[in-house]
């Protein structure tokens, strides 16, 4: 596929009248490379909110990582996080909604995984906070990892009436090493070939029990319980809100953002997207940092 310049101009496939949903991810997406956003971003989602479109962030971010975000929410402040697997209230700090792993089933998938590939390290990813291995100590991922989240292993803190895991992750050790050493984790767009390698060895032992995601960690293979997905969760919550697919907008950059896209009546790639998200999209818009999702909100409230 042909390179795409961030600043080219993309023709929309418009509706004749604005989505009554926006749906947007985060990182990659709406927010710039640097993780800020711009102010015609912020300016652009306070006028869809203004003239009645509802605006949902869609993000595979936990619910601590989602704070920041309190200050361009509008009035609603709904966020679907952890990739689909619980709706998340800013104003309150609480889940309106978890759909997650049976501990039994956590249990199951991360004995199975470390059997089949011994040193890999995990995390499980709850509404309440995370648990990592004790192998992540020392290393500062995306995030200063606090002692209290360390344990000898993730799955001794199952079974203790704690909230379902919302997302199960799993790092290659040749990628927890390289993270040792570099000190930060790398998140490249394309994962590389050892990291496809490790993701078939993953798909292979986990079958039906769990999705394989991948939002742009590096080496992170990021499992979502069965029929959980951005666009599943997505999905009720419009239905709750009576919006129908075909008067929602998604945007998205990553794999994982494909279901949510499929599924939205109108399907927005940013220019920067990776190529399977670019040749799936209905559409393609200006980059993250090149307001793409502002500009294309702004085209729509003008017609």
């Amino acid at each position: 596929m042909p390179a795409i310049s961030s600043a080219a101009t993309f023709p929309l496939p418009l509706p004749q009248s604005p989505p009554r949903l926006v749906a947007t991810d985060l990182d990659g997406t709406l927010l710039r490379a640097d993780g800020t956003i711009s102010a015609r971003t912020r300016e652009a989602l306070a006028a869809a909110e203004e003239a009645g479109v509802e605006v949902v962030f869609v993000t595979a971010r936990p619910p601590r990582w989602l704070e920041p975000l309190a200050e361009i929410v509008g009035g609603h402040g709904r966020v679907v996080c952890l990739g689909g697997a619980a709706v998340w209230d800013l104003a309150t700090g609480q889940a309106l909604d978890v759909c997650g792993f049976d501990d039994d089933d956590a249990a199951a998938l991360v004995a199975d995984l470390r059997a089949a590939v011994p040193g890999t390290a995990f995390v499980l990813e709850r509404v309440d906070g995370p648990t990592f291995d004790h192998t992540y100590a020392g290393i500062e991922t995306l995030e200063t990892i606090q002692p209290s989240w360390l344990a000898p292993r993730v799955e001794d803190t199952l079974f203790a009436g704690a909230p379902p895991v919302g997302k199960l992750l799993a790092l290659a050790e040749e990628d927890l090493l390289a993270a040792r050493v570099s000190g930060r984790q790398t998140a490249p767009r394309i994962s590389t070939a050892t990291q496809e390698k490790f993701f078939d060895v993953v798909r292979d032992v986990v079958g039906d029990r769990a999705q394989l995601a991948y939002s742009g960690g590096g080496g992170l293979a990021e499992l979502l319980a069965p029929g959980v997905s951005k666009a599943a969760a997505l999905a009720r919550w419009s239905a709750r809100e009576g919006i129908d697919a075909a008067d929602v907008w998604a945007f998205g950059d990553m794999p994982n953002d494909l279901p949510m896209l499929r599924w939205a009546g109108v399907g927005h790639a940013v220019a920067n997207a990776h190529p399977a998200v670019l040749a799936a999209a209905d559409a393609v818009v200006a980059s993250n940092d090149d307001d793409g999702v502002a500009r294309a909100l702004e085209a729509a409230l003008t017609r």
